[in-house]
């Protein structure tokens, strides 16, 4: 029998492994591999560095114990929420609380107002009601036959009208010889007028009224137009402003 070659030899303690089979190794190996060989590692300033961050970034075991004492209880923060809860619950009762007296008294104002906002017109009043009953009493008295202190009571009267009004910043407004404004006038008919302008009111019917700025009541006017083609219409004017006197009178 011939004899089978060997084929399993050892290899030599020197042999490579086949560039294909080696595994790669990270950069900078082959200088690790001999240093470590001799039994040292040469200083290495970023492996220094990346030492330093980890060493920093691991939390000494007594501050870390005393940090995690109550965070880490989670009874304890359930219950610190629920009274932070409670006290944002109180603060949300007593803000409603408030907002709902102030609304309620807003509306008791605001109805007092609209209820009672006449009452110191009414009570300056009072007294003009006061004197027409003492002419009215007067003029009773004596039958009829004083008619001149009649006459002066109730101008009186009239007079304590007006300064009432004028307390209170209800003015009158002064139509007579001024041009029309159809912002304050109202023209019940128009008249030919030679001696005045046209658009110029030449007699007021009816007065007329401001409360500070607002129009209460307009003037009711007659007004001068020219009178040029006039001949005709004199009497159909002057018929017009008979009318309008009885319609403002109404």
């Amino acid at each position: 029998m011939s004899e089978r070659p060997e084929t399993d030899k050892a290899a030599p303690a020197d042999a490579k492994p086949h560039p294909e089979n080696a595994k790669p190794h990270p950069e900078g190996w082959e200088s690790l591999a001999e240093e470590g060989s001799e039994g040292t590692l040469a200083p290495n300033p970023e492996l220094e560095e990346a030492l330093r961050e980890a060493a920093a970034a691991v939390p000494d075991e007594d501050e870390s114990g005393e940090e995690g004492g109550d965070a880490g209880d989670p009874a304890a923060q359930i219950e610190a929420l629920r009274a932070q809860l409670a006290q944002v619950g109180e603060r949300e009762l007593r803000l409603r609380a408030d907002f709902d007296n102030f609304r309620k008294r807003a509306l008791r104002e605001r109805q007092e107002a609209v209820r009672y906002g006449s009452q110191n017109l009414v009570k300056d009043l009072l007294s003009v009601v006061d004197n027409l009953d003492r002419a009215i009493g007067h003029a009773r008295q004596s039958e009829g036959g004083d008619l001149e202190s009649l006459l002066q009571g109730v101008a009186l009267v009239q007079r304590e009208f007006v300064a009432v009004l004028a307390k209170h910043h209800v003015i009158e407004i002064d139509a007579q010889g001024m041009p029309f404004n159809p912002a304050l006038h109202e023209a019940m008919v128009q008249v030919p007028d030679d001696a005045a302008e046209p658009n110029t009111v030449v007699d007021v019917l009816q007065k007329g009224y401001q409360l500070h700025d607002r129009l209460i009541r307009p003037s009711l006017v007659v007004v001068a137009r020219e009178a040029d083609a006039a001949s005709e219409t004199d009497e159909e004017g002057e018929s017009d402003k008979e009318e309008a006197e009885r319609e403002a009178a109404d």
